[in-house]
């Protein structure tokens, strides 16, 4: 659960540094991490998921809302290129 919890931060965290960059360029660099911190949590959702006795309606929804966060950030670097 610890990666889990590093990688869901991270795309925050990489998102409020990238919203502070100084360049186009470093907007996204950031946003570019934040991107694949996303799409890491939603690889550890899955693991958990299919390995662990854990409520599946809960990992279904997370995964769901890590998938729509992945589109966002996704668009928002398309965006800005």
């Amino acid at each position: 659960f610890d990666q889990l919890i590093r990688s869901a931060t991270s795309i925050g965290a990489n998102v409020v540094e990238g919203g502070s960059g100084s360049t186009k360029k470093d907007f996204i660099n950031f946003f570019f991490v934040a991107l694949k911190s996303a799409n890491e949590t939603k690889y550890w959702l899955c693991l958990i998921r299919d390995t662990v006795h854990v409520n599946q309606d809960t990992v279904e929804a997370l995964l769901k809302e890590a998938d729509e966060i992945s589109k966002i950030i996704a668009a928002i670097i398309l965006s800005a290129k």
